[in-house]
């Protein structure tokens, strides 16, 4: 029969356990909220279907779920972008199997099909998030014009809203959209042999 003092050394035990699942808990859904759209884009880019795309980016997240707080993850981005290419690669490479059972098919249709899985079986994670692509784009932030960087910066970096940023700089909204669809096309352009990881570091 356990005493007085094991009976409180269990509840505050119990207690302790309780805060930490709860805490646990708190920061997978902050790193859900983050993580997200960035893999639902990054899987809809390749596999060109909303449900397929929500079903790799769902999965992704059960995943970190399964080994958070229990395995040390150097990088989330890394490691969520490699699930998310996995499964988008498994599911094109199944996809690539079905069209060519059948007799009919457009070739070009394969062709493209075939595009995407070579491109996404070039896609190096690690690389991805390497110093060396840093600096890349901060040299390619550094190169826009003075007000086009602040707006793009304000926008993708503070996660401030449009109607915000045209309040902070005086100009109206349309203007705000002008200037961001710049900076994207030239981000498209200084980073284009890196396309994909442009949406883990702008979304």
């Amino acid at each position: 029969m356990q005493s007085n003092h094991e009976k409180e050394q269990s509840v505050r035990e119990l207690a302790s356990l309780h805060r930490m699942k709860k805490n646990k808990l708190q920061e997978f859904n902050q790193l859900y909220s983050g993580y997200y759209r960035k893999c639902f884009l990054f899987a809809k880019s390749y596999v060109h279907n909303t449900e397929i795309a929500d079903e790799i980016a769902s999965e992704a997240m059960v995943k970190l779920w399964e080994i958070f707080g229990e395995e040390d993850i150097r990088n989330i981005s890394a490691f969520l972008l490699t699930v998310v290419k996995n499964d988008a690669f498994n599911y094109l490479k199944r996809e690539q199997l079905r069209l060519r059972t059948h007799e009919n098919i457009q070739s070009s249709i394969l062709r493209e099909l075939e595009f995407r899985i070579s491109t996404l079986e070039s896609c190096d994670p690690e690389l991805l998030f390497s110093d060396e692509l840093k600096q890349l784009f901060e040299k390619t932030l550094a190169s826009m014009p003075e007000q086009t960087r602040t707006i793009f910066s304000m926008s993708r970096l503070e996660d401030k809203s449009h109607k915000e940023i045209a309040s902070l700089t005086g100009i109206t909204v349309k203007g705000v959209d002008y200037h961001i669809a710049k900076a994207m096309k030239i981000l498209r352009e200084g980073l284009k042999d890196y396309l994909p990881t442009l949406i883990f570091l702008l979304y």
